[in-house]
């Protein structure tokens, strides 16, 4: 493979676990020229690539083929990218505070024979089903989104759990004997001889979906909170370096420029711009970064 010559960070949106992460490299690795990392707790793909074998737009859309959302750093969609992510992380809160508070009844009297009386496995039927299609609707979308390009993930299975459960509650209640009056449910750990289109599974249904809904928000929130982290961090850095030509001329420019071999001139008082070897004369350097001390060591 030819030297690649450029260097890109591409945000990805609907990654929803570790194997979406993996889809995409693979999808960007089979560009010509292209050697990629995708990172899904960051949600980037850093990517090196020959300019004059594929550009930028290829990148986007090899993503996209794999089923995933994709920006360059210049768009504007980029800088939206925080907000978008508090979006994502606001709108799953909504759905875990409703999924919750609509499946705790659904579990109470699924699990309670005493607190079943005529006809509650229809308003069971009531509570889960918002759950089951409002709360679990990301998880419908990724598993639909994952059948269009021949693959599975973790959504797939919970969105076929899910419907499963859903659907053959259904079926029970229309078509078996759990619609009928006097039906009830006793929590048992090892299941009834023959049991089948008496029984429901609508709590299931429901408290996987809200299970599943938690983990995704306290996932979320926790990225977010080192993302932010990290970003703090960075901030911290060198922003542009004096590079050092080889007739002895400098110029300052960003950090970003510098490449393997490149000398740069540290000033008493500067940070380091990255990791390097001394190799003539003395500076104070700014390791506030690293020590949290404000003079210069």
């Amino acid at each position: 493979m030819r030297r690649a010559a450029e260097h890109v960070e591409l945000p990805i949106s609907g990654m929803t676990c570790a194997s979406c992460a993996t889809r995409t490299e693979k999808k960007l690795n089979g560009l010509d020229g292209v050697s990629a990392t995708v990172n899904y707790a960051t949600e980037k793909a850093t990517i090196d690539y020959d300019a004059e074998l594929v550009d930028q737009a290829q990148l986007v859309r090899a993503v996209e083929a794999a089923g995933y959302g994709a920006v360059l750093s210049s768009d504007e969609g980029a800088e939206d990218a925080g907000r978008g992510e508090e979006d994502s992380i606001d709108s799953l809160r909504r759905r875990l505070a409703i999924s919750v508070a609509l499946s705790v009844p659904v579990l109470v009297l699924s699990m309670v024979t005493a607190l079943q009386f005529d006809y509650w496995q229809w308003l069971v039927l009531a509570l889960a089903t918002p759950v089951v299609l409002w709360g679990a609707w990301p998880f419908h979308v990724a598993a639909w989104a994952n059948l269009r390009h021949a693959t599975a993930t973790m959504d797939t299975l919970i969105s076929v759990g899910v419907l499963a459960a859903w659907l053959w509650s259904l079926y029970a209640l229309f078509g078996g004997d759990a619609g009928m009056t006097g039906m009830t449910m006793s929590f048992d750990l090892v299941p009834e001889s023959g049991s089948g289109a008496d029984h429901i599974y609508l709590e299931v249904a429901a408290v996987v979906t809200t299970f599943i809904l938690a983990g995704r928000y306290f996932e979320a929130r926790a990225k977010r909170q080192a993302g932010a982290a990290l970003s703090a961090l960075l901030e911290l850095g060198a922003k542009d370096v004096a590079i050092l030509g080889d007739d002895g001329s400098e110029r300052r420019a960003p950090v970003q420029e510098l490449e393997v071999g490149s000398r740069f001139v540290v000033r008493p008082g500067e940070k380091l711009a990255t990791d390097g070897t001394v190799e003539e004369g003395t500076s104070a350097i700014d390791m506030s970064m690293l020590t949290g001390e404000s003079v210069p060591v």
